[in-house]
Order: structure tokens, then C-alpha cells, then sequence
């Protein structure tokens, strides 16, 4: 936690990353296992990185597609599923998810076409919810920031769950973000790149710098 701000560093592919993300003070690891994404790590090697990593909440982060994908990541050593989806996902078949991985498990990320809302079915799935900014081809990882605003909105009118702020973050404006949004969990990917699934550690650093000189959510 740096300023009373949670974060997570998403999209790790190698190790020397995941202990960059350490050090300066990364509170949940992302790994994104969405074949489709540049920064895709399958289970065979994160399992062989696992003993060597830091000793940080680790995330898996998937877009949906059967519930056999859940089951794979259920037991493998995370401590959190982010699950991307579409905003029109009928309910008994995302309510079928909490059944495997369990609400306070589960990290919710709708895909929210603009114009539209947040399908509010969804609130009593998960404890956690993430949004992300939308692009109509990428799950994510697009490096253009959301409608911070509209996440303040729903950040203020659900208290009872936790809200991620995702979505074109990076060291020049995550203290704009934070200002603009109220959230106290940030997710960080493309904004700290070399290249996708390489970070960049002096892009690192400046973003966690950055968040030292940030205000903390007044509420």
C-alpha cells in the first residue's frame, strides 16, 4: 500500500518483474491467462515460476469461456480470479462461477459498452469489482484510460463491495486518476512497458513515486 492506495501490477510474464513490482511496493501480482493477449502466461509456466515469487496476493486474471477455464486456475496458487466478461452475461450463467471460485475470491470485470450500465444483477456475485476502460476488441491491456468519473459514481453508491481502478494507467497521471475516481486499489499494465509483457523498472519506479506525492481518496 503506498498513500493509503492499493496496487497491482498486471500482465507479469517473468520473474525479474514480479520482484520489480516487490520492491517498490506492488500489493497484488497479475497474471493474465487469456491466450489471445501479448502477455499471455499459460499455467505450466507460472507454475514453474511460483516457488520463486514474491510473497505478494497473486491474481489470475482470465476472460471468460467455460467453466472448465475456472477450474484449471481454482487450486493452482492464487489467492484472486479476475474474470472479464460481457456486460450481458445472463445471470444464472455468471451466477454458476461463484459455485467454483468463491465471491471473496472472485474479481468481477464487466465489459461495459459506452452509453450503457453496469448490469447491477452482478453486485451480489463478488467482492471485488474491476473496470476497466472499453475497447470493442481488446479484454484489456489497451492503454487508453476509462471514465473515472463514472467509477466515483459507482464506488460511491456500492460501499459494500471493493472497487479496482483500471485502464491506461501510468506515472503522468495516476495522481489525476486517483483525484478523479476515489479509488484506493489501482491496476497498472501497458503504462509501465518496455513492450507488452516486459516492464519497464524505472517506469516502475515513477509510477510508485508518483503515488507517493498523490493525496490520498477522502473518503
Amino acid at each position: 500500500m503506498v498513500n493509503g492506495i492499493y496496487v497491482k501490477v498486471c500482465g507479469l510474464t517473468s520473474l525479474a518483474d514480479a520482484a520489480a513490482a516487490c520492491e517498490h511496493g506492488a500489493d497484488y501480482l497479475g497474471f493474465i491467462f487469456y491466450p489471445k493477449s501479448p502477455r499471455y502466461v499459460g499455467l505450466k509456466a507460472f507454475k514453474s515460476m511460483m516457488p520463486s515469487l514474491p510473497a505478494l496476493k497473486k491474481v489470475a486474471v482470465m476472460v471468460y469461456s467455460s467453466p472448465d477455464d475456472l477450474e484449471q486456475v481454482k487450486d493452482a496458487g492464487f489467492d484472486f480470479v479476475q474474470l472479464h466478461f460481457p456486460n450481458e452475461t445472463p445471470f444464472f450463467e455468471a451466477a454458476r462461477w461463484t459455485e467454483i471460485i468463491p465471491p471473496e475470491r472472485l474479481w468481477l470485470a464487466p465489459r461495459v459498452p459506452p452509453g450503457q450500465d453496469l448490469d447491477l444483477a452482478f453486485m451480489s456475485l463478488a467482492e471485488t469489482f474491476l473496470l476497466d476502460s472499453y475497447h470493442p476488441t481488446k479484454m484489456g491491456g489497451s492503454g487508453e484510460t476509462g471514465d473515472w468519473s463514472a467509477f466515483a459514481r459507482l464506488r460511491d453508491k456500492f460501499r459494500n463491495v471493493s472497487w479496482v481502478l483500471a485502464g491506461g494507467l501510468n506515472p503522468e497521471n495516476i495522481a489525476a486518476a486517483v483525484a478523479g475516481s476515489g479509488a484506493r486499489t489501482v491496476d497498472v499494465n501497458s503504462g509501465v512497458e518496455v513492450s507488452p509483457g516486459v516492464k519497464d523498472h524505472a517506469k516502475l519506479a515513477a509510477f510508485f513515486e508518483a503515488l507517493k506525492q498523490t493525496p490520498p481518496p477522502k473518503n
